[in-house]
């Protein structure tokens, strides 16, 4: 049987924005840049998936300032020069119908690391690479990432308060139309947020209120320079599977402060805040946070974005179908298939799945290639 629609193939209305359908490509480290600069990968690699027939694509965490960077190799937007290098990808995005977004994070004290098939690995305290970190305690992640950062000042928290807002400045100069805020896995902003991590006593520490300040002051100060008319998201990490997390009470109540903040929806991910964290996250469970988005979104009444293990189309459209999700994110499948959300139509039964992708392409598939059918 063929059907004409699919929950997963609907459009998607946030804000003044519009998206094509519910299917997201999902953030992806690539590890190309030069000097934060993107380039021709990105191009290619944000492009393909736009060609592919993606709703929407976040572009990969991109550092608001060089010490945020993940490794030497991270994208960033630091400078007007990196607004310019991103522009044109932004416009090839928007010019084959998908909602261009982009993360924008701090890695705290993961940064200054090697490329993941270069080691994974802190880079050495004097290496030509490498930089200070800095991170809410002194206390190091551990395992691969041995380096103990600087305890962050009040003056360093606000510094990097301000690197947020000029960074979400610049992307909307770009031409962004969709902007995440990064406060998972273990990066600056949600070790702050994490009782696992934040020992400070001072007010950006201890209680829920002090832990949660730099998040709810770093949205703020994005909200005023972020175009109201776009959407202002965030990837937090809402659970982290080990005993002494927050708990889930606690990111609840959270999002409902960043709700009332002019948080527009939510990338439900996990934390990864602790070496052990990682071990205890259920990867091999489909959508395992799927529970988690659901009762988010029904009890905050916030959109919400899902991402991890959803990478299948009857259950990414199931995940839409139930409420769990609004907007499904999908990371290796598309690098698996860069036309994977044609391949998903054709799985959905859609009667004419080539109506996914963008005319042009469209086209040269029914003109080139072998007819594409839905199953019956």
């Amino acid at each position: 049987m063929t059907i004409t629609s699919a929950p997963l193939f609907t459009e998607f209305r946030l804000k003044d924005v519009v998206l094509r359908n519910r299917v997201a490509v999902s953030p992806m480290c690539q590890y190309m840049a030069q000097a934060g600069m993107p380039n021709e990968w990105h191009h290619v690699h944000l492009g393909a998936r736009a060609i592919g027939g993606a709703g929407l694509i976040v572009a990969e965490a991109t550092a608001v300032s060089p010490e945020g960077r993940i490794t030497w190799a991270d994208t960033g937007l630091w400078s007007d020069a990196h607004t310019e290098a991103w522009r044109p990808i932004v416009s090839f995005m928007k010019a084959h119908g998908a909602v261009p977004g982009i993360q924008i994070a701090h890695a705290g004290r993961k940064a200054s690391a090697n490329r993941p098939w270069e080691g994974d690995d802190h880079l050495p305290g004097d290496d030509a690479n490498g930089w200070d970190i800095i991170g809410p305690t002194g206390e190091a992640f551990g395992v691969n990432l041995p380096r103990a950062p600087r305890e962050m000042t009040v003056a360093d928290i606000h510094r990097v308060t301000r690197d947020f807002a000029a960074a979400a400045k610049r992307a909307a100069d770009a031409g962004f139309e969709w902007l995440e805020l990064h406060l998972a896995h273990g990066y600056l902003a949600q070790s702050f947020f994490s009782p696992l991590v934040n020992t400070r006593t001072d007010e950006y520490g201890g209680s829920f209120a002090g832990r949660a300040r730099f998040i709810l002051e770093t949205l703020a100060a994005v909200r005023e320079v972020w175009p109201a008319r776009l959407p202002l998201t965030a990837r937090l990490g809402v659970v982290d599977f080990v005993p002494g997390e927050q708990p889930f009470a606690e990111s609840i109540e959270l999002l409902r402060l960043m709700k009332e903040g002019g948080l527009d929806l939510v990338d439900v991910s996990h934390g990864i805040n602790t070496k052990d964290a990682g071990g205890k996250v259920p990867w091999g469970k489909p959508a395992f946070l799927g529970d988690h988005a659901k009762q988010i979104r029904n009890e905050v009444k916030i959109p919400t974005a899902l991402s991890w293990g959803a990478g299948e189309a009857h259950l990414a459209n199931e995940l839409v179908a139930t409420g769990a999700a609004d907007v499904v994110m999908v990371a290796r499948a598309w690098l698996d298939n860069p036309n994977w959300a044609l391949d998903a139509a054709k799985k959905l039964g859609l009667a004419d799945p080539l109506s996914v992708l963008p005319a042009a392409y469209a086209h040269w598939l029914k003109t080139f290639a072998p007819p594409v059918r839905a199953p019956k």
